[in-house]
């Protein structure tokens, strides 16, 4: 089955996914091929569904449906306009929101530097957030990235590039480990974490 085209393919295609190394993409395209009455057909249907129906925001960049765009956290009028936390993934808004406490507004990076990984400024969302600023009544500005490398570099170079805007800029504080990312964190730590952010 391995020299199959197709087959090999799939397992490409799999390995695209975040996490996904080649024996995992493997194990994933074989119960894929051996389930095909069940999970393949239900994993296609799902796929083609979140193809029409889901999108990212076009103002902040989190998940929404396609017919809710921008998204009700955007449209919110009882958020504040004032507060925007910066974020690297659609996924890290979903972990803030879930924690509560936070009721500003967010705007996704889509990434960070990562130079091991050829990830660069060119990649991010970094002339929209300029933007947000500039347009909005923006008075703060979170960054809440990951407290590894690349998430002190992205927040450095973030720090550098807002630095002639006449605004505050904070991290989250105490209670995110270092040398990982707030997507391990449970609700409570980063909620406090959140609300104990300090001034860069």
């Amino acid at each position: 089955m391995k020299n199959s085209e197709q087959f090999n393919s799939l397992v490409e295609q799999l390995r695209k996914l975040p996490g996904v190394g080649r024996r995992s993409a493997e194990r994933i395209a074989r119960a894929l091929i051996i389930k095909k009455n069940t999970l393949l057909r239900d994993l296609v249907a799902s796929l083609t569904a979140a193809d029409k129906e889901l999108c990212c925001c076009n103002i902040c960049g989190a998940l929404t449906l396609v017919k809710q765009n921008p998204c009700r956290i955007c449209n919110d009028t009882e958020r504040d306009n004032s507060l925007l936390c910066v974020v690297e993934d659609p996924g890290d808004v979903d972990l803030l929101e879930d924690a509560g406490g936070y009721k500003g507004k967010y705007h996704v990076l889509m990434g960070r530097i990562s130079p091991v990984r050829g990830q660069g400024i060119a990649g991010l969302r970094l002339k929209s957030l300029i933007q947000r600023i500039n347009e909005g009544n923006v008075k703060e500005v979170v960054l809440a990235l990951g407290s590894d490398v690349e998430g002190d570099a992205t927040a450095q170079l973030l720090r550098e590039a807002l630095s002639d805007q006449l605004i505050k800029i904070t991290r989250p504080a105490m209670g995110l480990p270092a040398g990982s990312g707030i997507t391990y964190c449970d609700a409570w730590t980063l909620a406090k974490a959140i609300n104990a952010r300090q001034e860069l």
